[in-house]
């Protein structure tokens, strides 16, 4: 027990370490909520014109406020990935991986405790962001302690998910010279199919049991549609699709990581 709280201490260090760091150069990490704003800002007032053309109060069982916030919410978490894909690709293609092997601890839980150290920071400096808009746009929606408490639960689960999607696509660079293409097909597919742009309950209705099953709405949509309107019954049914995701993600990412391992070995790494 003594040792495992010391291999967690470890990699939560790491994750600390990796915080600090955006820490100490909040100038530069700061800059890039200016692109945040203005695509937060244009997306909002499009939806303002839907509401007002469309004449309901509800759109998808959210009135324009719960709208905003939603918006808000799912633009703050897509935009503070650190694209920990990219650097995992750059360890497996230039050979800094062999560097990173000699330390005393596991290279993906290394990788995650940098990537969810970095993207808490920017997290909260894009969702600090984010909320200053919408509440000038539309002030605030009704809140409860529970229905936030649901949140915060599904959010980390929702990091760890696309972390391990990450995760899988940096380590496919074992085979391919570049995986650009598959984390531009990935982050498209979040946005479209996760709920970023369009909350998935205004999709078509044959398509959102479809949709909804996807891994995409574990990480964007469900933890995003906890913050405007918590229901129980729906953080049960998401945090059971976000642990199976989870537990899957993780079993890919190990067969792929080791298949990569044997490929080092063999080729003399």
């Amino acid at each position: 027990m003594t040792a495992l709280r010391a291999e967690l201490r470890k990699y939560l260090w790491v994750g600390v370490t990796s915080a600090r760091s955006n820490l100490a150069y909040l100038g530069e990490v700061a800059s890039r909520t200016v692109f945040l704003f203005i695509i937060l800002f244009i997306f909002m007032q499009l939806w303002k014109i839907t509401y007002e053309a469309d004449g309901s109060a509800r759109l998808g069982g959210l009135t324009l406020a719960q709208m905003l916030w939603y918006l808000g919410m799912a633009e703050a978490f897509i935009m503070s990935n650190g694209n920990p894909s990219a650097e995992i690709d750059v360890d497996v293609r230039t050979g800094a991986l062999a560097v990173q092997l000699i330390r005393p601890m596991s290279y993906p839980l290394y990788r995650m405790g940098v990537a969810l150290g970095d993207r808490l920071v920017r997290f909260a400096l894009n969702l600090g962001i984010a909320i200053l808009i919408v509440v000038v746009l539309v002030g605030f929606i009704p809140f409860s302690a529970g229905g936030l408490l649901l949140f915060l639960v599904s959010l980390p689960l929702a990091f760890v998910l696309d972390f391990l999607s990450d995760l899988i696509i940096g380590l496919c660079a074992f085979w391919l010279e570049d995986t650009n293409g598959l984390r531009l097909l990935y982050r498209r597919a979040t946005m479209i199919l996760g709920g970023m742009m369009i909350p998935l309950s205004l999709f078509p209705d044959w398509t959102q049991p479809i949709l909804k099953s996807l891994p995409f709405a574990s990480i964007i949509y469900g933890p995003a549609q906890l913050f405007v309107a918590p229901e129980l019954g729906f953080f049960t049914e998401l945090l059971i699709k976000q642990g199976l995701f989870i537990v899957l993600y993780v079993l890919v990412a190990g067969l792929i990581y080791r298949a990569g391992m044997q490929r080092i070995s063999s080729n003399g790494g």
